[in-house]
């Protein structure tokens, strides 16, 4: 009587496996996600964590706009004479400081994937393997232009009139974009080598304060001294700035925008080799 039993069981089972294998083999197997798709998927979830993490938005609006407001009426007078005049010279500049800080974050979101293990299941995907590095600089892209316009905003409505118009202003937060997505790429590098998210972004805050800082956002490079000068005038923030801050006052030199274009090129050329490296090591591991 058993053995009868085991019999129907073992015969249910065959037929529950041939159900399923049946079910599974009926339809046609979808397309593998190509690498746009991919790249803009991973994209939407780096916004939608804004989202569930509206905390977020505190770097993209409440900092810039505190930014711009206390040092335009703190130091506007003594170094300009007044707040408006300062504001046209400081802005460009403090929009360059605002999207170069946000940048450090890029390391961060990708640290915190790694270290609660989402990362690992990123890695059973079948999509293209960059896909999570370069969606997540799509989501990012997205936090700068924000952060722009913040800024703009903020400014506008305080005085500052751009002389290059809507084409400069256009142009300049495109090439601050540019900067920005090459900027990344150095987080990415700390966020993957890195242990916790905190180290992450205790180390990204080390290295780009002085590069924020020693600058020509805040005053003019010829006031400094000579030594200073010389750090300042090939700081590639330095470089970007006067190149956002010449097409928004609508006196862009071309030197200017070649200078900060080769600034861009040659942070992504030393840099993303790096991360891209770490990251297929991190994939096989």
């Amino acid at each position: 009587m058993s053995t009868t039993a085991a019999g129907t069981t073992t015969t249910a089972t065959r037929s529950v496996d041939e159900t399923l294998q049946v079910a599974l083999a009926s339809g046609s197997r979808p397309d593998p996600v190509n690498a746009l798709s991919a790249s803009l998927t991973f994209g939407w979830r780096a916004l939608l964590k804004i989202k569930h993490v509206p905390q977020q938005l505190m770097d993209v609006t409440a900092f810039p706009i505190m930014f711009t407001l206390i040092f335009t009426y703190l130091f506007g007078g003594a170094l300009a004479g007044s707040p408006n005049e300062y504001l046209q010279f400081f802005l460009p500049g403090i929009l360059v400081q605002t999207v170069a800080f946000i940048t450090m974050y890029t390391g961060v979101a990708i640290n915190t994937d790694i270290s609660k293990g989402v990362f690992d299941r990123f890695r059973s995907l079948p999509i293209w393997r960059p896909a999570v590095l370069v969606g997540a600089l799509f989501g990012d892209v997205a936090r700068y232009a924000v952060a722009s316009i913040v800024v703009l905003v903020v400014g506008i409505i305080l005085g500052y009139r751009p002389d290059g118009g809507i084409i400069g202003v256009v142009l300049a937060i495109l090439l601050l974009l540019v900067f920005a997505f090459s900027l990344t790429w150095i987080w990415t590098i700390l966020g993957l080598k890195l242990r916790t998210p905190e180290s992450v972004m205790q180390t990204s805050i080390t290295v780009l304060f002085p590069l924020v800082f020693a600058t020509n956002i805040f005053v003019q490079t010829d006031t400094m001294p000579g030594w200073l000068q010389a750090i300042v005038k090939v700081n590639p923030i330095s470089q970007v700035v006067d190149a956002v801050r010449g097409l928004m006052q609508g006196d862009a030199q071309a030197s200017d925008i070649g200078w900060a274009l080769l600034s861009c090129a040659v942070i992504v050329a030393v840099f993303a080799p790096i991360t891209m490296r770490l990251y297929n090591a991190k994939i096989r591991s």
